[in-house]
């Protein structure tokens, strides 16, 4: 039988000890370390070199779990990195599966699902929870629908290199309220940079 090793990162004990008490109930999966930043994750990882990693995405100060799997992946790109969380948000998820989560599932998930997302994982299958994959699919189908009408014209517009003096000037609203459709924009979208944003844009226009 093979074992698969798991690496379990959250910030929170009860967690932990509740995850690596239902996983420990299956004999094909093993806890093989722990993690409560993303800083540690990183050095368990190393140390460990788990099949899977359970990753939580707020851990309070330092590093979170978006920037702790993007820097696993760049590291280890065959390591299975799932997201464990209580954060259902569109912004979230799909700043997950950018980063390179191959899977996205909410505490409240049942043990079952649990176990087969651990076990898909390593067989290179995405597993997330119900309510995710349905919202994940809804955004895929209609991807401005995270954006007001307002918001998914300007960030169609920022693909033209218009400064944010031209945008007003293009849409007929002051500089300072573009600002302010730019923050909430590069909030739903999880980016933090025009750049970000713009690569976000041109993407969506490829699944028209």
């Amino acid at each position: 039988m093979n074992i698969i090793s798991v690496l379990l990162v959250d910030d929170h004990t009860v967690v932990r000890s509740g995850l690596k008490a239902l996983l420990g109930t299956q004999a094909d999966i093993a806890v093989v370390g722990e993690a409560t930043s993303g800083e540690e994750a990183l050095e368990a990882a190393q140390e460990h070199q788990p099949a899977v990693v359970l990753m939580d995405l707020a851990m309070g100060a330092g590093m979170d779990g978006i920037q702790a799997t993007k820097k696993l992946r760049q590291r280890s790109p065959k390591q299975a990195i799932i997201v464990f969380t209580t954060y259902d948000s569109d912004a979230d998820i799909v700043r997950a599966v950018d980063a390179g989560a191959m899977g996205y599932l909410l505490k409240d998930a049942a043990p079952e699902e649990i176990f087969a997302a651990v076990r898909g994982a390593v067989q290179g299958k995405s597993v997330m929870s119900a309510p995710v994959a349905s919202r994940l699919f809804q955004q895929l189908r209609n991807p401005d629908e995270i954006l007001t009408p307002r918001e998914a014209e300007l960030l169609s517009l920022l693909t033209e290199g218009l400064s944010n003096r031209d945008l007003g000037k293009r849409l007929f609203i002051s500089e300072a309220t573009v600002k302010t459709h730019l923050a909430h924009i590069y909030a739903k979208l999880g980016v933090e940079t025009r750049a970000a944003a713009i690569a976000t844009a041109i993407r969506r226009e490829g699944m028209r």
